[in-house]
């Protein structure tokens, strides 16, 4: 048993290895649906302005004065523990700053010449959000995704190590740590390792993140 059995005599790599699916999977739909509420507000808050960007903005800010993962364990406990509940409590935390995000780049896109020209020739509204603000947005996006997939991982983590995400007998990395924590002192091994996958994946989707903005910033080659 090349990582040791947990206190149950399960062994800890193919429980960490199978544990790997929700860790990964439960995290990019939650960035992804957290985009798809978001984004589109973003970009009608910034490009219409005036009252739509006042009444977007203020409830994104409003969503924005709790921290998430605070905010998250509120919904999880009054909605109620799993997986599911988790992602959906985790999806309504963390939309909003991609709002933000996206209305920034609208509100700077919309003074360029191409959209001025889509206006000056009558183009609809909407036409000009889906096909010219919409697309110009997914750098920073995509960028802050990436980075967003390590958090999540670690709020996922957290969430079931405090009994409010994944429930037992499930394989998740931040119940194995829970299951360990009593055991640390002489069986290391049960938290310590599943804790170890959490952190090189969290690296692993922050370098990429990094490694993104980096290809992504039209500056480095000046």
């Amino acid at each position: 048993h090349l990582l040791g059995t947990d206190k149950l005599g399960r062994y800890l790599l193919s429980r960490i290895i199978i544990g790997a699916r929700p860790a990964l999977i439960v995290p990019i739909g939650v960035v992804f649906f957290a985009i798809l509420i978001g984004t589109p507000l973003g970009a009608l808050a910034g490009y219409k302005g005036g009252w739509v960007d006042e009444v977007i903005m203020r409830t994104t800010d409003l969503f924005l004065a709790f921290p998430s993962l605070l905010l998250a364990m509120t919904i999880a406990a009054t909605i109620g523990r799993g997986l599911d509940k988790a992602a959906i409590a985790l999806i309504v935390s963390w939309w909003p700053w991609y709002t933000r995000i996206a209305r920034g780049a609208a509100v700077s896109l919309k003074e360029q010449y191409f959209v001025e020209a889509a206006q000056a020739i009558g183009v609809r509204d909407s036409v000009i959000i889906l096909r010219h603000i919409l697309p110009n947005t997914l750098s920073p996006i995509l960028v802050q995704a990436t980075v967003d997939l390590g958090t999540v991982i670690l709020a996922m983590g957290g969430l079931a190590f405090l009994g409010l995400g994944t429930q037992p007998p499930a394989r998740d990395w931040g119940l194995m740590v829970s299951d360990g924590r009593n055991y640390i002192l002489d069986q290391w091994w049960i938290a310590t390792f599943p804790g170890m996958a959490i952190f090189i994946v969290v690296l692993a989707f922050n370098l990429l993140g990094d490694t993104l903005r980096d290809i992504f910033d039209p500056r480095q080659y000046k």
